[in-house]
């Protein structure tokens, strides 16, 4: 791997790295865009509130902490992405209704809180990988990639998968273990 790739996500677009701002939209745009969608916008107002997101969070990128174990990049999206929607819902709102009141009120209010059930936290990070690793794969060979596919993913035992692709059972673990910090490294999970 090139030095560049060794790079945290997050340490990366920190320091404005353009090729870590567009792994970072690569990666992340599909799911906002979800947010923007299941907050009620029209695929339009979605693209628009899409791009006033990314604004946000480049403009306070360093305004993310991981203070706590729990504290992500992605929950941290999630509340730029919050009240970005809630702006547009807002500015919305004024623009139909520039009385506003209690209509106006009520349109707010409907705004959903985009809190995530746990399938669709699992659907979200699956698909947050499945991008992580279209965007790392070619950095491995192939043999590396199989082995990680048939351990992470399919879950079969490294004996197994040895045996299946003619390494060693310690070069499958090393083949899984380079892979894995490799998308935490894409992911912005590891410094």
């Amino acid at each position: 791997m090139t030095d560049t790739t060794s790079v945290s996500l997050i340490a990366g677009l920190r320091e404005r790295d353009p090729v870590a701002w567009e792994r970072m939209v690569k990666l992340y745009s599909p799911l906002v865009y979800s947010w923007c969608r299941r907050s009620g916008m029209s695929s339009e107002d979605a693209s628009d509130t899409l791009q006033e997101i990314l604004r946000a969070a480049w403009a306070g990128i360093n305004g993310f902490r991981r203070d706590r174990p729990e504290d992500t990049f992605r929950g941290w999206l999630r509340i730029v992405a919050r009240n970005k929607i809630r702006d547009a819902f807002r500015k919305k709102g004024n623009q139909l209704d520039a009385a506003g009141g209690t209509a106006a009120h009520m349109q707010m209010q409907a705004v959903p809180e985009l809190e995530e059930t746990p399938d669709e936290v699992s659907t979200e990070t699956a698909e947050l990988f499945r991008r992580a690793m279209e965007l790392v794969e070619i950095e491995f060979e192939e043999a590396t990639r199989k082995a990680f596919w048939l351990t992470a993913v399919d879950g079969k035992s490294p004996a197994e998968v040895a045996a299946q692709l003619g390494l060693t059972p310690g070069a499958v673990r090393q083949a899984k273990y380079k892979v894995l910090r490799r998308l935490r490294q894409a992911l912005g999970d590891e410094d």
